[in-house]
């Protein structure tokens, strides 16, 4: 619903919600269009009673977000962590302690995935490892026949993202990619406002997300682990062979051979937003620009970066942020009947529809005189907070819906792998100093237009 509110300086006391009151707010969310049933589907239907078994694959900071996520889902969806997998031997023994408080009972611990894979006792597996082997090791997942959520970006390589998707469809199963925007309440209710042409035509999308700091620097790890505790050359997957690096293990969003940093990590969530709410999915073209101007630290990924999308539907996507300023970030939908303001960075829960009517030139105060509404759930008394954590329960609330359903979730392998089209364009673009283009017949990144059919 929307609620009028006229416009004010005055910032809330705490902008920052309570996650744990924001978490707990109980709403059961549609589960998707359902697939068509076939053998391997129908055989993989769970009665209400029967125990969702997870596995999990790479256990570290956000990891272990999703094991408190997983947790405090247990009792209503019935699930248990009865297995974990991580190279790092205390990444291991941390989640092994963790799930049996969980759960009150010790899950089995893996080294290798390969192990985690042939165990029985695993129905899905989270999948929260760096972000060059979200790909290979969902394509593992899906070759062993299990269900999976998976951190994002889905990939950072074309093939490896293509591949990935590739077995999850040939095999009917159920996968939700972790961006879970998508089924928070407040994106949920302005998308639909969206959907109503509340905008009209919609020319431009601004999204401006910034932060001031030396982001992914200085991670305590990078001092703690030694190389007889992992497998370095398991870590690097697919990517060449080198010497054992403790930054590159932990701080891997600064080294472009494992990630894009700003690209894989913040526009990842900005484009996926985009694509489900102006219904698109792969940007016509796309060209991105940025360097390391704030944070000359030995990182290789820019710290200031922008790129700028155009999609086939008729209009344009700019993505901006900068590590070296933390301006007010913002997200604008801009119409010709009005614009869809997020006001806060990626996350923020607070969307302002503002009337598009007059112009500047001919009425100077004309921004102040347009109608101004927020979007609020119902009862919700006073505005939106601007921020808010990555603990949400809607979108694991979602996944394990349809594991039991055999539904699509919210963020399909469809839409993972459009963000991650996009993405890895932007990326390509910024170190290739090209404008790209989507051969969507071929889905190939292309240097020049597709030749017409």
């Amino acid at each position: 619903m929307l609620e009028g509110e006229a416009m004010s300086d005055q910032k809330p006391s705490s902008d920052k919600v309570n996650r744990r009151k924001f978490l707990d707010q109980t709403a059961r969310l549609a589960a998707g269009a359902a697939i068509g049933t076939t053998a391997l589907s129908y055989s993989r239907i769970l009665g209400a009673n029967q125990r969702i078994a997870l596995g999990h694959i790479g256990i570290g900071n956000r990891g272990r977000e999703l094991d408190g996520i997983a947790s405090r889902l247990k009792e209503p969806h019935n699930v248990e962590m009865t297995a974990v997998c991580d190279l790092w031997k205390v990444n291991r023994e941390r989640a092994v302690a963790a799930n049996k408080d969980y759960y009150g009972r010790t899950p089995r611990d893996f080294k290798y995935m390969e192990d985690l894979l042939a165990f029985k006792d695993v129905d899905a597996v989270l999948i929260s490892t760096p972000e060059h082997s979200h790909s290979p090791v969902l394509k593992a997942v899906a070759e062993a026949g299990k269900d999976a959520y998976v951190e994002k970006p889905m990939g950072n390589v074309l093939e490896e993202a293509k591949a990935a998707r590739d077995a999850v469809l040939s095999r009917n199963l159920i996968v939700q990619v972790g961006t879970q925007h998508r089924s928070e309440l407040y994106p949920r209710a302005a998308r639909e406002l969206i959907q109503t042409g509340a905008l009209g035509e919609v020319s431009k999308v601004e999204v401006v997300w910034n932060y001031h700091g030396p982001r992914w620097r200085g991670r305590p790890e990078v001092k703690q682990i030694r190389e007889e505790d992992t497998d370095w050359r398991k870590w690097l997957m697919t990517r060449p062979d080198r010497p054992f690096d403790p930054q590159i293990y932990f701080e891997f969003r600064l080294y472009k051979e494992f990630s894009s940093g700003i690209a894989d990590q913040w526009m990842s969530h900005g484009i996926d937003l985009v694509h489900w709410f102006m219904d698109v999915h792969f940007p016509k073209s796309v060209t991105a620009h940025g360097g390391i101007f704030a944070w000359r630290d030995g990182r290789e990924n820019p710290d200031t970066f922008q790129a700028l999308l155009e999609y086939p539907k008729g209009f344009m996507v700019s993505y901006a942020t900068s590590f070296g300023n933390d301006s007010e970030s913002f997200t604008r939908y801009m119409g010709k009947k009005a614009t869809l303001i997020n006001l806060g960075g990626e996350g923020s829960p607070r969307y302002q529809l503002v009337e598009e009517k007059g112009n500047h030139e001919d009425n100077p105060n004309v921004y102040g005189e347009r109608q101004q509404k927020f979007i609020t759930l119902p009862g919700e008394k006073g505005l939106p907070p601007t921020a808010i954590g990555d603990e949400d329960l809607h979108h694991m609330t979602n996944w394990f819906e349809c594991l039991r359903s055999r539904k699509q979730p919210h963020a399909t392998v469809e839409n993972g792998f459009a963000h991650s089209a996009a993405c890895i364009m932007a990326a390509h673009s910024y170190w290739g100093g090209k404008k790209l283009y989507w051969d969507s017949k071929n889905e190939l990144i292309l240097d020049r237009p597709p030749a017409e059919a």
